[in-house]
């Protein structure tokens, strides 16, 4: 989201005359990649971007959009709770259906990427944005039926929220030079709220009308507020391109560096949002508890994802990426196996729902700087593919490991095989990004 969910989904203006991910080793290379036509075009567009103006209605809108379809992701944790302790099934094979949701935001980007090409970003929202919300109300039949769920709640949701994701990856850039990781942080933020307000409401309408019809009552909302969005979305410039898809890139080192860090970081990260609410439980916290702990969590990601689009401005894109990737694993291994009580539990769910969230503000920002505004969506598209595997699969090895180790009932221990695979693979995400930096500018102060 996905946000996602993981939607997920996020630097300063490159000099026109080179990459900033290549070396003098690689410049025959670069120079094939970065001084194509569309990049050409990119930066002619973006030598008289507004900074502003309508740009900021866009960024609102996509605000919104993000609202809906990274908070369903990111809320996720709750309807998975609740269809728990209902009997549906185990959190493992629960975890794939919100996973699933998630990962065709990566499986469909490529495809995603030729249909903003050919209708446009905004028939792109708002094509999104219906079948979202459809899915939502159709889902509200399918909770005592596994199979349908996975149909609902899986497939047909996560083909509104992989269209909702590239309309606003994708649109926001062509406005913004200068502010364009604040622009995108704030896009971003709006899912993190949209996770956290969208987490309180799925517990209350649970608690007092049951799942069936909180899922009613969300896909009317996410309709009647996301559509109005989606129709001011609009391209300052689309620049068409004869291929949607783009080899040339993988033959730069930077480009495949940060599609693996990118590949290798998704696989914890919806592992804290999936499993907050079951493991509050298993330290004695209620059911509401969890579900703030969750509303935090996504508070604590809207926060992440404005500062750290702000920080890519002031200090560099990398040093954010590496900064907020090396939190949630450092959090993860050392802070999450320790929070048995509540107060340790709250500090996890601040700093790690900050770096998560900063993770998914600071690459579209990279992308668009990187290898030009124009090309976002073809690029975006290569990189979030990437992501598809630890989408689909990140959160459900998580459950299976809790499973083995004897599953919600056997008390927080065994959540601690899971929580270790997470960290574990966000340090190695962590590495690839430091090889990044270092690759780029080996004095540990520089703005990179």
């Amino acid at each position: 989201m996905a946000t996602s969910t993981t939607t997920a989904v996020e630097l300063l203006q490159l000099p026109v005359q080179t990459n900033r991910f290549h070396n003098n080793a690689s410049s025959d290379e670069s120079q094939d990649a970065s001084s194509d036509d569309v990049l050409e075009a990119s930066r002619l567009a973006d030598s008289v971007v507004p900074d502003g103006g309508y740009g900021w209605v866009v960024v609102g809108a996509c605000a919104v959009i993000a609202w809906w379809f990274v908070g369903m992701g990111y809320s996720w944790g709750v309807i998975q709770g609740a269809l728990v302790e209902k009997g549906l099934s185990t959190p493992a094979t629960l975890s794939y259906v919100g996973s699933l949701a998630v990962s065709l935001i990566s499986c469909m980007a490529i495809l995603n990427a030729r249909i903003i090409r050919a209708i446009g970003a905004q028939r792109t929202a708002l094509l999104g944005i219906v079948l979202l919300g459809i899915s939502e109300i159709i889902s509200s039949f399918t909770v005592s039926n596994l199979a349908g769920l996975f149909i609902t709640s899986g497939v047909i949701v996560g083909l509104g929220m992989s269209l909702c994701f590239m309309a606003v990856s994708a649109t926001p850039a062509q406005y913004f030079s200068k502010k364009r990781g604040l622009a995108n942080g704030i896009v971003f933020a709006g899912g993190g709220l949209g996770g956290a307000t969208t987490s309180f409401f799925l517990d209350a309408v649970i608690q007092r009308l049951g799942t069936a019809w909180a899922y009613r009552i969300l896909g009317l909302i996410t309709l009647a507020t996301g559509l109005p969005a989606a129709w001011l979305v609009k391209e300052r410039s689309p620049v068409k391109t004869a291929s949607f898809i783009e080899w040339r890139l993988f033959r730069d080192l930077g480009f495949v560096i940060i599609f693996a860090a990118g590949a290798i970081a998704t696989f914890p990260l919806l592992v804290p949002p999936f499993f907050i609410p079951l493991y509050s439980r298993s330290v004695g916290l209620s059911s509401s508890t969890g579900a703030g702990l969750l509303a935090g969590f996504n508070l604590s990601s809207a926060a992440g994802r404005i500062l750290c689009g702000f920080f890519c401005d002031k200090f560099g894109a990398l040093n954010v990426l590496f900064s907020s990737l090396l939190i949630n694993a450092v959090t993860m291994l050392a802070l999450w196996p320790a929070s048995t009580t509540l107060a340790p539990l709250t500090v996890f769910v601040v700093l790690n729902g900050a770096a998560n969230g900063g993770f998914f503000s600071t690459m579209p920002t990279v992308v668009g700087n990187v290898f030009g505004s124009q090309r976002v969506s073809v690029a975006m598209a290569m990189i979030v593919t990437g992501w598809g595997g630890g989408y689909l699969m990140g959160s459900p090895i998580a459950g299976y490991l809790l499973d083995a180790y004897g599953g919600t009932g056997s008390g927080f221990q065994a959540y601690r095989p899971a929580i270790t695979y997470a960290g574990c693979m966000g340090l190695g995400a962590t590495g690839l990004v430091a090889f990044a930096r270092l690759r780029k500018d080996r004095s540990l102060i520089a703005k990179v």
